[in-house]
This record gives structure tokens, sequence and C-alpha cells, in this order.
């Protein structure tokens, strides 16, 4: 791996403007990739755009590969001095978790990272590449080291780490809880009916049977069902997971999708406390008002009638459950602060 000293206003630190970014190798050994990123701060809507720019610099153009084993990869942790995770965001998509994400990093205090495929991957390790034999204590410390290395300090001035996962990330929700057991975890939802509008439009990887192995949805591979039964099915998974999640954890925010972004935008900093100034407030509200991933496309938005679709009836029952659980936790803290 080729390793660069890099000088900092406030320190030294090797990889400063280096991050690892996909996993490579062979069935035999376990390499991670590294990307020079510059100065380049991560506001695309999603982590591959951000990659995609990054690729076009000089260190990243050449035949030669930046690659590091696991050891490596923590060695480098060791040096990075890093700003610890303020919240994770999980979401059941479609749901304002883009949006959200793009009006966090305007701050240049923010590092925002928004389903950065390497946190994915290696989540998804032992289902995805078995032969690797990595174990559970390797999967976790990999897991911290990135996200460590993410978050590294490189203009001086960051003080907050918001990373918002892949939908699907939610059935890995103990690991991450087990890594950062002090860390906020928000819960972004939305009624079921929408998102699967939604998807009808576009479909995310998730929504499309196949791209990711059944089985970690709990699915049968026989299983033969529409694509919106299977959206749906989808869907009943996440929600069934974030009832578990809200009756066992604490430190945790549900957040429902609203059409106004600040709306949303303005729980979330109140929730967190986020220190935002009022002029990052007023570019925030300006970008609230464009759409998640066009952002020059002004964002506007019919909302039909709840559907009635009977495929729709067991997510639907699960989604209104979330939803007198978020009711009667905003309820119970109106009546601590009385």
């Amino acid at each position: 791996m080729r390793l660069y000293r890099v000088n900092s206003n406030t320190h030294h630190q090797p990889l400063r403007n280096w991050i690892p970014y996909r996993l490579t190798g062979t069935d035999e050994q376990l390499l991670f990739r590294w990307l020079h990123v510059g100065d380049h701060r991560f506001t695309e809507p999603f982590f591959d755009e951000t990659v995609a720019h990054c690729k076009q610099y000089p260190y990243n153009s050449t035949r030669w590969q930046s690659v590091s084993t696991l050891s490596g990869l923590l060695d480098a942790a060791q040096t990075c001095l890093s700003v610890p995770p303020s919240a994770f965001i999980f979401h059941v998509s479609r749901c304002g978790s883009t949006l959200l994400s793009q009006l966090l990093a305007i701050s240049e205090r923010h590092i925002m990272l928004s389903e950065m495929p390497l946190i994915d991957e290696v989540l998804r390790l032992p289902d995805t590449t078995p032969s690797l034999g990595v174990s559970e204590e390797e999967r976790k410390a990999a897991l911290k080291a990135i996200i460590h290395l993410l978050g590294a300090k490189r203009s001086g001035e960051e003080n907050r780490l918001f990373v918002k996962l892949d939908s699907w990330n939610l059935f890995f929700y103990k690991t991450l809880r087990q890594l950062y057991p002090d860390v906020p975890f928000v819960l972004l939802y939305r009624s079921p009916d929408a998102v699967i509008r939604s998807h009808q439009k576009r479909r995310g990887m998730q929504a499309v049977p196949g791209l990711i192995e059944p089985e970690l949805f709990g699915f049968n591979r026989e299983d033969v069902r529409s694509m919106d039964e299977y959206t749906a099915a989808v869907l009943e998974r996440y929600f069934q997971t974030m009832l578990t999640i809200v009756d066992t954890d604490t430190n945790l925010h549900l957040l429902n999708y609203q059409a106004d972004g600040s709306a949303i935008l303005h729980e979330l900093i109140n929730t967190l406390q986020i220190d935002v100034s009022p002029e990052e407030m007023d570019q925030m509200l300006e970008r609230s008002q464009y759409h998640s991933k066009y952002p020059n496309q002004p964002f506007s938005e019919i909302v039909p009638q709840e559907s009635t679709e009977a495929y729709l009836q067991p997510v639907m029952t699960l989604y209104h459950q979330l939803n007198a659980k978020r009711t009667n936790t905003i309820s119970l803290v109106h009546e601590r602060t009385r």
C-alpha cells in the first residue's frame, strides 16, 4: 500500500486525505481499496457519487491500486484524528433521509456519510463472502476502523459525524449498537403506500427481488411475488425491526416523514441538540425547498389518499403501530418537561 504523509495545521497524520472505500481481494484474502479524496467534502446525495467525483484525481487514475490488509486498515485508524459519530440514521427508504443528509452536509463542521458502500459491504460480509472466514471480532474491528477513518478531521473544523445507512442495514442494528452504545440512533420512516409509490417510479435495490440476498429479509429464494408485493414484504420486515428496536433501546429517536423538509430538519436539530449558525440554517432552509437527489429541481408532491390494496394491509398496520409509539413517546417527553 502506498502511504503519504501530509502536513495538517494541527498535527501530522498519514493518509489524511485518503479513505478506504471498497472491499477487494480474492477468496483467500480480505483487502481494502483506498481512495484519495483531497480536500473534497462529502456533500453528494450518495457516497457512490462522492467516489465517482474523487476518482478523477491523479492519484486515483494510475494503473496502481492503493490497498491494505485488515491489519493495515486497523493501523491506519490508530494514527487518525477523528470525529466520533453524532448519530446513525436508519430508514425505510424514500422517506426523506437523503434530503436530511443533504441538509446536514451543508455545514462545513459536519461530516456526512450517506450510504457509504464499504460500511454495507463489511456489515454483509458473512453472507456475501463466507469463504473469507472473517470472524465477528474482525468484522466489528473493521467497521469501527472504517467509520473512524471516514470521520477524519481534514480541515480541523469538523465537530460532528452523521452516518446514514442503507435501508437494509436495519438488520445489523445490534452490531452497530454494540460498537456504539452511547450514540443516538435515528429511525426515519414513512407510510408504506407512499414508499411503494416512490419505488414504482424508480426502484431501489431492496425493491427488486434478488439484487440483495433474499435471506437477509428472511425470504425464500423460491418465493414468487409481484414487484409491489415484494416491496411491501420488505417494508414489513423493516417496520417489524423498528418496532422491536423501539421496545428495547432508549437512546433512539423516531422521525416520521414530512413533505416539508425543513420541519423534519428542525425536529432532528432539536432532538439531537445540533448547534447550527443562523447562516447555516438559512442555507439549509433554502436547500430544503428542492428535490433531495436533484438539487436544481424544486420539490413538489401530491399526496393521494391512503391505499387500500389488500397486500398492503399488514405493513400499514405495522406503520400505524410505530406511529402510535412515536406519538406516545412525544407525549411522555412533553409531560416530563412541564
